[in-house]
Formats: structure tokens, C-alpha cells, sequence
């Protein structure tokens, strides 16, 4: 795996060339790489032509919740219905694929899990079966309860896209919708069909996930509907705060592209978020100061460099040996600081059981050669593996 920007960026150094990042939602690591002279900023200080950025609002859920069922807030679904009337174009965005995130015994509690992974198995109502995105694995969905064999006890928790496409299809059956994620859309030529009948107009209602986000122009569409806002500020990622501001801009971004004005409605339990202030008040560049120090804070990147490993093996015991076994063998240099090991956010992939190290040097250290040193000195159970990401991006 490897940081495209990085690879450019680095090609371009060999080649004596210039290189020219593009992007709306830059990183802030790019962001410090201009602070400091080492990138030259250009801004487009407009969109092209007449069209304007959407007006963005936010949806305090606690004071607008759904009538029971439905995951689609009153004040956007008026706003659904009054965009068909208008005789334009909506996007449904919800970065969660399948019917349903979780399905859980309404009797006992059990939830069904990937017997190869951390993770509960995913509702796919389209093809019928509970799936792992994580390995694959697929099984059908049961009408009792693997544990106490109640019958029809399954419950479906929380929504996905499918759903999405369920309640929309019963309260606003004169739409006519499409669903665009990756298990819907397998080929160039399926892509292409969609964005045909978008630009035609034979869709008033497109829902999806991450999908949708970038590079599509639909010149109807003016309205962007983001089903749960909050949904990427959890979970402890170092860049949780970073990739929801990215990945909001772009998607409120799909709307008012043309002569028609847009907006974006962000149903959320947390406006009072610096990142939805920043969205509805359209100043990203406050929380990119403050995201930046608060990275200064707490020396973390760009102001210094991360490396993940990861030990991972078919037993528990000896890939917990091997991670506390690199702990005893790290190097004792200034600036290098190990954290772990701990179990790692996906602890059981594929069958394999993980625990990860976080290690931390300052930004200017040779890394490479310090790597390389110690890992050698350390001798790895057999069936027992290490993966070096430098500069992680993931830390699950």
C-alpha cells in the first residue's frame, strides 16, 4: 500500500520536475507544506462558470428526530419533495453499504459475527445474506437465533443504503431512485449507464455511499441529503476530524455544479462541531489552523512521523509475544518513542490475530535504516508476520 501524493511527489523529485497537486479538500499535510514554504498555494477563488458553492445547513437531530422506522428527518424530507416538484435532482449519501449494519437477537442480545474477523456480518437485503466486508465471508440470514432459538427474533439495527432505498420507495413512491455503491455498481459500462439516466433525468432520488462523493457533474442536482453526519468522528483515528471534513466538502460539493442553486443538509447529533460550524459557515480554513495546532499539541503529523506495525498471526499467544518481543528490542535512540502493544481496532482479520505498535520520531530521522536494524533483531514465530507502515494513513 502506498500514499499516491507521496509517489508523485517523490517521481517528481527524480525527474527535476515540477508537480501540481489538486485537490478541494487538501491534507494537512499539504496544508503545513505551504505554511512552511515547501509547497507554493494557488487558489481558485470560485467555482467555474455561474454556478455558486451550495448553501449548507445543519439538522439537529435531537430536536428533528424521525417518526419511528424511518432514519430520513421531517425537515428533509420536505426538502426531498420539494426538490421533485422543482423538477431537480437529489443525492442520498450514507457511507454504509448493505440493509443494515447489525443483526441482533430481539430475545437474548446475540449478534452475529464474522467467525474470521472483529466484526458484525452486514444485511444484504439485495442478495439476501449477512456478509463481512472484511473477508468476504457470507452466510444466510437466520429466521431463529443461533443462541437461544427464538423464532423471528432477528432484528435488523441501524441503516444502511438498502434501507435508505426501502423508506424513500415507501413514503415517496412517485420517485424514481437508484442506488450507486460498489456492490450495485461492478462495471465501467454500469457506471456509465447511471450517469447517463442522471444527466437525462430519468432519476430524481440518487442514494450512496463514498461512491458518489467525487467527480461526478449532474447539472440538476441541487440537493445533497447526508443521512448521518457524526458517522466518521468517532473511533479514535488520529484523522477522523480531517477525512469528515474532506469527505462532507466533497459530497455537499455535488450540489448547484450549474445555473440551479444547491444545498447540503447535514442531519447530525452534534452541530456545535468545529467541523459542522465549519461546513455551514463555509470556514474550512479555522478548522484547518486549529486542527493543525491541536496536531502541534499533541506531536503528532505533519509535525512528526508515525510508523504502524502490525504482528498478526493464527495464534493470539505468539503474535502477543512477537509485539511485546520488538517492544524489548527497540532501539534506544533519542527521539523514539514506541506505544503498545495493544490489540489492534480490527483485532481478528481473516482468521488471524492482531496487535499493533505505534512508533513516533520527529520529522527529520532515518527511519528506513532504524527499521531494517531492528527488525532483524528480532526473530518472528513461525506463522507469525509484521507489516511496517510508514506514514499510515489507516490505523485499523
Amino acid at each position: 500500500m502506498y500514499n499516491a501524493r507521496d509517489v508523485a511527489v517523490m517521481r517528481g523529485k527524480f525527474a527535476s520536475c515540477p508537480v501540481i497537486l489538486v485537490s478541494a479538500t487538501p491534507s494537512l499535510e499539504t496544508h503545513r507544506n505551504v505554511d512552511v514554504g515547501r509547497y507554493e498555494k494557488l487558489s481558485l477563488t470560485r467555482r467555474f462558470g455561474v454556478s455558486s458553492l451550495p448553501d449548507v445547513e445543519a439538522i439537529d437531530m435531537r430536536l428533528n428526530q424521525p417518526t419511528a422506522g424511518r432514519w430520513i428527518s421531517p425537515r428533509l424530507d420536505k426538502a426531498l419533495r420539494q426538490t421533485m416538484q422543482a423538477g431537480s435532482q437529489t443525492l442520498l449519501f450514507l457511507n454504509r453499504r448493505g440493509y443494515a449494519p447489525l443483526t441482533l437477537c430481539g430475545a437474548c442480545g446475540f449478534r452475529i459475527e464474522c467467525q474470521s474477523c472483529s466484526a458484525w456480518l452486514v444485511d444484504h437485503r439485495e442478495s439476501s445474506l449477512l456478509t463481512c466486508h472484511h473477508c468476504g465471508h457470507q452466510e444466510v440470514r437466520p429466521t431463529c437465533c443461533p443462541r437461544c432459538a427464538a423464532v423471528d427474533s432477528m432484528v435488523a439495527c441501524g441503516p444502511g443504503v438498502e434501507r435508505l432505498v426501502e423508506e424513500v420507495n415507501k413514503f415517496i413512491p412517485e420517485a424514481r431512485v437508484r442506488l450507486m455503491t460498489s456492490d450495485t455498481i461492478k462495471s465501467g459500462g454500469e457506471a456509465k449507464a447511471l450517469v447517463q439516466d442522471m444527466l437525462a433525468s430519468n432519476i430524481d432520488i440518487l442514494i450512496g455511499t463514498q461512491m458518489v462523493t467525487k467527480g461526478f457533474h449532474f447539472p440538476s442536482l441541487t440537493l445533497v441529503g447526508v443521512i448521518d453526519a457524526d458517522l466518521g468522528l468517532s473511533g479514535g483515528n488520529l484523522r477522523a476530524g480531517e477525512r469528515s471534513m474532506q469527505l462532507l466538502s466533497q459530497v455537499s460539493g455535488r450540489a448547484g455544479r450549474e445555473e440551479k442553486p444547491g444545498r447540503a443538509i447535514l442531519q447530525t447529533y452534534l452541530p456545535e462541531h468545529p467541523i459542522m460550524a465549519a461546513l455551514i459557515g463555509g470556514d474550512r480554513d479555522t478548522f484547518i489552523r486549529e486542527e493543525l495546532e491541536a496536531r502541534r499539541e499533541a506531536s503528532m503529523p505533519p509535525f512528526a512521523r508515525l510508523v504502524g506495525l502490525i504482528v498478526s498471526s493464527v495464534s493470539q499467544q505468539f503474535a502477543f509475544e512477537v509485539a511485546r518481543l520488538l517492544v524489548r528490542k527497540a532501539p534506544a535512540v533519542d527521539g523514539l518513542e514506541v506505544f503498545g502493544p495493544a490489540p489492534a481496532p480490527i483485532s481478528l482479520l481473516r482468521g488471524k490475530y492482531r496487535f499493533r505498535l505505534l512508533v513516533r520520531t520527529p520529522r527529520k530521522f532515518g527511519l528506513q535504516l532504524l527499521l531494517r536494524s531492528w527488525l532483524g533483531r528480532v526473530e518472528l514465530s513461525k506463522g507469525v508476520s509484521v507489516r511496517v507502515d510508514v506514514d499510515p494513513y489507516s490505523f485499523m
